[in-house]
């Protein structure tokens, strides 16, 4: 990434927070990175772009952080665990909630300007669960991607609950959501 790029999304991250909505003006994101209209369409066609290429930073970075707590976790049943913890440790973290929530609030726009780059971010995110959902299910057929997707849209529609209602999860909430995640996937 150039350190054109990184000013522009670091500024933008900025702008976001602090404004809380998804459309700033461009000005603004440029006076915040001290750069130039030039230097913005050098690597953006357009607002939207950029913002997209923030959700998706955003998503991979959600995703390393998700993909390293379950690492640290040796049984199929305690990855998924610490995946929905993770996902509603956004939610409850002040500073990522602030920088999620105008994203959360502006998805559907976003997902239908770039289908593919929202689907392909979600699946990532949704790709983790695959190997632990299957060995969770061992002994039963059937393609595990969607009771993986049903997971995802389940723990999303929290966070994302939580996010725009400027709550946090609170640790009976979550963990009585491991559980019900956890009953599902092996009944």
């Amino acid at each position: 990434m150039s350190d054109e790029v990184h000013q522009l999304i670091e500024a933008t991250y900025r702008v976001i927070s602090r404004t809380e909505t998804l459309d700033p003006p461009i000005r603004e994101i440029l006076r915040e990175a001290g750069l130039s209209n030039p230097a913005f369409y050098r690597h953006f066609r357009s607002k939207d772009e950029l913002l997209v290429g923030l959700l998706e930073q955003g998503w991979e970075v959600l995703r390393s952080y998700l993909a390293h707590h379950m690492e640290k976790a040796a049984e199929p049943a305690d990855q998924v665990a610490a995946w929905v913890r993770g996902m509603l440790a956004q939610a409850a973290d002040p500073d990522a909630a602030q920088r999620a929530r105008p994203f959360t609030v502006n998805l559907p726009r976003l997902a239908t300007l770039f289908p593919d780059e929202h689907r392909a971010s979600r699946d990532a995110l949704i790709e983790l669960l695959v190997a632990p959902v299957t060995e969770l299910r061992a002994g039963r057929t059937g393609d595990v991607w969607p009771d993986a997707v049903a997971v995802y849209d389940l723990v999303k529609a929290v966070q994302d609950r939580h996010l725009v209602e400027r709550t946090a999860p609170t640790e009976q909430e979550t963990e009585h959501l491991v559980a019900f995640v956890l009953a599902a996937l092996t009944r």
